[in-house]
């Protein structure tokens, strides 16, 4: 096949407006910058704190509606056996949203913190508090890489250019833009990428319902024309395992430096909250159309068109039914804006994670335990410098398709089972200590590698009651994730408990207590603490003003 030469045109214009965009949004930030006579590092991690409501809705809403969240939900509506019962991403990340706006907005944005991290070093110490930084990086590299591989395999499949080029050059620009203007870059390019979105879905949708190859979707919702219909089913047997997937996907969302991003960058605590209800209920919107797309797939007599028999699903692509709904059915000038949709869809999350990871390193890794005595100037090289490594990281991932799944699934799976009862402990547990840190942590880690995951094909050293086995790989009725994050939770709550007694009757002596919890602590191993100014809340923020997390522990031990 020749190169689409109208995709080409319209991918260029769309890139060259993008990183039109994020130059733009770079001087804006310089302007800030010079105004505020803030920190350069914190101007780019989280805006000044000035950021309006429309730019938070919008940034917010296009991390969340990215290339996975569309690629991802046609794809379960068009695949057999799933179908929209099983689609179960809209809604989670919907709820997600709204849960976090009404119980962790609060903690996280009076306290003025500049990453998700933060409450975690100020309470257990930097060293301590670091031990998240590398499962936290880890999600946002192969968040990064996995949308940047779909984008390619998109690319490739509309534009017929080779994937290695449309995957290099995507994550080029979106790098570039990144580390001209920070935050700021990434938020408005957002707006341009939702704008893209947008549009683009809802044009490409009444096309592809309109081809005369695809039957009527009302009609194929529940009967079988062509393979099963798309409301998909869901077994008795597995009703655990969707209310696991469900849990999961609301509050194992919640704790992503991408998403706290922008709730710290926002002006007060209200804004924030209406930010995140805001991008939750759009969120849910913009589920609507790739729902579409997978239900046209549905429908649709692959013989009637240019793609042929057999089906995608008989050749193992539901993965790529976006892509070639928007090739195959639709016009071929309506494929072209389809294409603009989607990149803007990966960028838009690739950015973040970008951003994110590097916000992490060097606010929690490079000025706290590197070099704590770092000028503004040097910060503000090593998170560029943080940026590029992530960025080269998830490109080089991104050209390997098969390693990345398994380990952006173990990346989710670890934010659900480690980070958020951690996360839940630092925030509005007052007893937390660093043991019942440690023991959560190894203990959820413990139950979810050896409970297994069919999945991915990795054997259950444990079986727990009600398990059955399918092809020889055992899954398990308990509802898995959860079952682990509780049992992490549980454990952190009650080390915590008990090491506070122990060491206080003295049944266990103080020379035990390496941590320094419960005794005064050391000049070299006190937990590092910003200065005052960076977590005394606003005024506009006074009704929500609460003093800093310390550790009571320390205090009343002393």
């Amino acid at each position: 096949m020749a190169v689409n030469v109208g995709g080409l045109v319209v991918l260029v214009v769309f890139y060259a407006a993008i990183l039109a965009t994020g130059i733009w949004a770079s001087r804006k930030s310089k302007r800030i910058e010079k105004k505020s006579g803030g920190s350069r590092s914190e101007v780019a991690m989280v805006g000044d704190r000035k950021m309006s409501a429309l730019l938070g809705v919008f940034t917010a809403t296009a991390t969340w509606v990215g290339g996975a969240y569309i690629n991802g939900t046609a794809e379960v509506v068009y695949t057999p056996g799933l179908g929209l019962a099983w689609n179960q991403f809209p809604f989670g990340a919907a709820i997600s949203l709204c849960v976090a706006a009404l119980f962790f907005v609060k903690p996280m944005r009076s306290r003025r913190y500049v990453t998700m991290l933060d409450p975690f070093q100020m309470r257990y110490g930097r060293w301590l508090g670091a031990l998240f930084y590398l499962p936290a990086t880890f999600g946002d590299l192969f968040w990064a890489a996995a949308v940047l591989a779909a984008l390619g395999s998109t690319i490739s499949v509309i534009v017929d250019i080779n994937r290695t080029v449309a995957v290099i050059v995507s994550a080029l620009i979106t790098i570039a833009y990144t580390l001209l203007g920070g935050l700021y870059s990434v938020a408005y390019t957002d707006v341009v990428q939702l704008v893209f979105i947008v549009v683009g879905l809802v044009v490409c949708v009444p096309f592809a319902m309109m081809n005369p190859a695809v039957k009527n979707i009302g009609t194929t919702l529940t009967e079988t024309v062509y393979q099963e219909p798309w409301q998909g089913r869901l077994e008795t047997r597995d009703i655990t395992r969707w209310i696991d997937n469900m849990l999961y996907m609301i509050l194992g969302n919640i704790p992503w430096q991408a998403y706290f991003q922008r709730i710290l960058a926002t002006g007060s605590v209200k804004q924030a909250q209406v930010i995140s209800l805001a991008s939750a209920f759009i969120t849910f919107i913009l589920a609507v159309p790739p729902v579409l797309i997978g239900a046209v797939a549905v429908s649709t007599d692959w013989n009637m068109t240019t793609y042929g028999l057999p089906s995608p699903h008989e050749r193992g692509e539901e993965g790529m039914i976006v892509p070639i709904v928007l090739q195959h059915i639709c016009p071929n000038y309506i494929a072209i804006i389809g294409i603009g949709a989607l990149a803007a869809a990966v960028m838009s999350s690739a950015d973040s994670a970008l951003l994110s990871a590097g916000s992490l390193f060097t606010r929690n890794v490079y000025t706290q335990i590197i070099r704590p005595q770092a000028s503004d100037r040097e910060s503000m090289w090593a998170l560029r410098g943080a940026v590029l490594a992530v960025g080269s990281l998830a490109t080089i991932l991104a050209l390997e398709t098969s390693s990345t799944f398994t380990l952006w699934f173990w990346s989710g799976d670890f934010t659900y089972i480690i980070i958020f009862p951690q996360f839940c402990c630092v925030l509005f547990f007052g007893a937390s200590n660093g043991y019942g840190l440690i023991v959560g942590l190894v203990t959820g880690l413990f139950f979810r590698v050896t409970g297994g995951e069919p999945l991915i094909k990795m054997p259950a050293l444990i079986r727990y009651p009600g398990y059955y086995e399918v092809d020889g790989l055992v899954h398990q009725a308990l509802p898995m994730k959860t079952f682990c994050m509780l049992l992490s939770l549980t454990a952190n709550v009650a080390v915590c408990f008990a090491t506070r007694r122990l060491f206080a009757s003295g049944t266990l002596p103080g020379s035990w207590d390496f941590l320094k919890e419960f005794s005064a602590p050391d000049s070299d191993s006190a937990p590092s603490r910003p200065e005052p100014a960076e977590v005394v809340a606003p005024a506009d923020d006074a009704e929500n003003t609460e003093l800093p997390l310390v550790s009571c522990e320390k205090q009343s031990a002393q």
